[in-house]
């Protein structure tokens, strides 16, 4: 799942701890596109991941702010 910022999450992670809330942004989140096959050996997938671990206490605040709202109107 991506948000508008690109930040990644698995769906689960979205669904279940997220609750839809983008933990970096406040956004919500959209299914991840996929590459179409004759793009990538132009555009390969990039293999760098990027950690950033969520702040728990940080992000209640955030999803008590967000949590009932649609994404559409945070």
């Amino acid at each position: 799942m991506i948000c508008t910022f690109e930040c990644t999450f698995c769906k689960d992670c979205v669904d279940n701890i997220l609750f839809n809330v983008c933990p970096n942004c406040g956004g919500g989140f959209e299914k991840r596109p996929v590459r179409p096959t004759h793009l990538l050996e132009k555009y390969p997938v990039s293999k760098t991941e990027y950690l950033k671990p969520v702040d728990p206490d940080k992000f209640q605040l955030m999803l008590d702010k967000y949590k009932g709202i649609d994404p559409d109107r945070r």
